[in-house]
């Protein structure tokens, strides 16, 4: 299929769905949807597989005056993310077919859902290809309505509502950022064409149209201080919109960044070594909220934050290389960000979906609500501990390989001259391990909390395995997950073809020493998942002609242990909650005994984590703001005599600005 028949199936199958989908019976609607979704992936994917080799393929639009010539263009970075896309979008579209079944009865909410779940897909597509920075903004935008419709599908609740709220007024400050910044591109090179970015970098100084950019594109990634919209959209969207949303829709903002870094000439250093600070800190700031927050998509969501600051790590030290012509810093560097942007799609893709799993048995996000669903749920238990020990960057997982680029890159910097950049280097290297760290304590804390000991609470209703069509997408995306464990070199030298080209040379060379340790890295991931299934087959075999006992666990003493004995996910990271308590704050409600009060009524203790950036800046720029408005507040007194006035008021100002010839 050629690259224009390719656009024109994507284009009819949109319009296609639109006119099918609100007329089939509810039960097929999603199916109808997943065949959608596949006939795109599969379309655009050949292509994209070419373009990965540097086949690259464009067609020309004409879009009349306003637009002009439209170039989509699929090159190696464009096809990456589509591959990317495609396979998330398969997987959510697959297991929304079963997280969907609940709500058949919503006819038209159903249709809707799925319309724009196919219409996400194929404007992410878009926003990957479009060269015109005009066509670019309408996907853009188009993707950001059609993913806030699709967060607050259950508009019905008052949480939700305001959580796409929130995501609405973020996404549309990044989309006027971004036109700005294109806006000021035209006016300076007469052209929409992305090449006109370029062509400004290499007689202005790139720095503020960078800072442009960089937040607009920032804004929908996800760095702080502009995440405040993760942790509210992720946990009030369906699981699978929270998958495709964590797994490839913050990547836009990231292909946004590496698309205008391809442009970049000048003042990388001093950009690269801000971004690098920036993601460190953004790194370590997510997963130190995600610690202490016991709502697991919104701890999800915090993970999110921590995993984009480590893919800005790997652009931060990839353009640090290029400024310095140092061609393996560059390359590593940028090889590792792409790798770690395909890695962080798939185990968070994972392990919501394995959320998803979880609510929709227990009806609660809340982990201190539950306990013990390894024996309810073992399948989905499994699936968790391996996102679990993936995004913690352990092998003989995926995550393993691209955080082993990254701190590679940071060694290599450690190796310079300057006594300050190398400081900074191994700063940046214990800030990753902290970060690595405190991702152990996080998920150890969540997934003990919510799948051993024993139920904490009675739930309503009996939490049962998931059907076979939700647990599909999690071994399709285990599988590529192991693959890429055990055979790293199949991701790494495309990886490498694109960084080659981010970085405008024509060898990698000194990037070929790295390859035979990727190679000894899979052997050794392949022979660790040979020795723990060998262990695992000893233990069946020896323990399989006994009869399995289960009896209470040893409660220390304890005559007549119970469930609130066990430890609760806040007790789990209290002390290190308290050790950053200056940043992430508790919020409690509880009034303490007094010393006269010998028998004291029951109580209640309720306490919460405030977000940092959100309490000390967004609600107080809000509070200022809704002050500011009070005082126009008169003006809607609900006096219709008072409006009539208003309007005659403002005929009187134009004819006075016109007989002044002021308009």
């Amino acid at each position: 299929m050629s690259f224009s028949a390719t656009v024109w199936c994507t284009l009819i199958t949109a319009g296609v769905s639109c006119l099918i989908i609100p007329f089939l019976p509810s039960k097929i609607k999603s199916s109808a949807a997943f065949f959608f979704v596949l006939l795109n992936a599969f379309a655009t994917s050949f292509p994209a597989l070419n373009a990965l080799t540097g086949s690259s393929v464009e067609i020309i639009f004409y879009g009349g005056n306003v637009f002009g010539n439209i170039l989509v263009r699929m090159d190696a970075l464009s096809a990456w993310f589509i591959l990317i896309i495609n396979f998330t979008c398969i997987n959510g579209a697959l297991y929304g077919i079963g997280y969907m079944k609940p709500y058949e009865d919503q006819k038209g909410n159903t249709s809707l859902h799925w319309i724009l779940f196919v219409i996400l897909h194929i404007s992410m597509l878009s926003v990957c290809v479009l060269q015109n920075s005009l066509a670019f903004l309408i996907a853009w935008e188009i993707m950001s309505i059609s993913s806030l419709l699709l967060v607050i599908f259950e508009h019905y609740r008052p949480d939700t509502l305001k959580a796409g709220m929130n995501y609405l007024v973020q996404m549309h400050i990044g989309v006027a950022l971004l036109s700005i910044a294109f806006i000021w591109v035209y006016f300076s090179e007469s052209s929409f064409d992305f090449t006109g970015i370029a062509s400004f970098f290499t007689h202005h100084s790139p720095a503020w149209l960078f800072l442009l950019f960089f937040i607009g594109f920032g804004i929908k990634a996800g760095f702080i201080p502009l995440h405040t919209w993760l942790p509210h959209a992720h946990p009030a969207a369906p699981s699978h919109v929270s998958g495709v949303m964590s797994g490839v829709i913050v990547k836009m903002g990231i292909y946004g960044i590496l698309r205008v870094v391809f442009f970049l000439n000048t003042d990388l250093i001093l950009i690269g070594e801000s971004i690098l600070v920036l993601s460190v800190i953004t790194a370590f700031y997510g997963i130190l909220n995600a610690a202490v927050y016991r709502d697991f998509k919104r701890m999800l969501a915090f993970c999110t934050i921590e995993n984009i600051g480590i893919i800005g790590m790997g652009i931060g030290i990839g353009m640090i290389g290029k400024g310095m012509n140092n061609q393996y810093l560059m390359l590593i560097g940028f090889t590792g960000a792409l790798l770690h942007t395909l890695n962080h799609s798939l185990y968070k893709s994972l392990l919501f979906f394995t959320a998803g799993n979880i609510y929709q048995q227990t009806h609660t996000r809340n982990m201190e609500h539950l306990g013990g669903l390894i024996k309810k749920m073992p399948v989905t238990a499994f699936f968790f501990l391996c996102g679990a020990l993936a995004i913690g960057g352990l092998p003989p997982f995926n995550g393993f390989i691209s955080e082993f680029l990254i701190y590679s890159g940071l060694m290599e910097g450690i190796k310079s001259d300057n006594v300050q950049f190398s400081s900074m280097m191994m700063l940046c290297i214990a800030g990753l391990a902290i970060v690595g760290g405190i991702s152990m304590l996080t998920f150890t804390k969540t997934f003990g909390t919510i799948f051993l000991g024993s139920p904490r609470t009675e739930l309503h209703h009996h939490p049962g395995e998931v059907s076979i069509v939700m647990r599909m997408p999690l071994f399709l995306i285990l599988f590529v997950i192991l693959v890429i464990g055990i055979f790293p070199n199949l991701v790494f030298t495309p990886a490498l073809t694109i960084a080659i080209s981010l970085g405008g040379t024509s060898s990698s060379v000194s990037m070929l020493a790295i390859s035979p340790v990727m190679v000894i890295i899979g052997r050794v991931s392949l022979l660790l998942i040979l020795l723990t299934a060998l262990i695992y087959f000893i233990r069946t075999k020896l323990s399989a002609s006994r009869s399995l006992v289960y009896q209470a666990t040893w409660g220390c003493g304890y005559p007549v242990p119970n469930a609130k004995m066990q430890y609760t996910a806040k007790s789990f990271s209290k002390s290190f909650a308290k050790l950053f308590s200056f940043i992430v704050a508790e919020k409690k409600k509880y009034h303490e005994i007094g010393n006269n009060k010998i028998f004291p009524l029951s109580r209640t203790f309720m306490s919460h984590y405030e977000e940092f950036f959100e309490k000390n800046f967004i609600d107080r720029l809000n509070n200022r703001i809704f002050a500011f408005m009070n005082y126009f507040m008169f003006i809607h007194n609900g006096k219709l005599q008072m409006y009539i006035l208003y309007g005659f008021f403002f005929i009187i100002i134009l004819i006075a600005a016109t007989f002044f010839n002021v308009l």
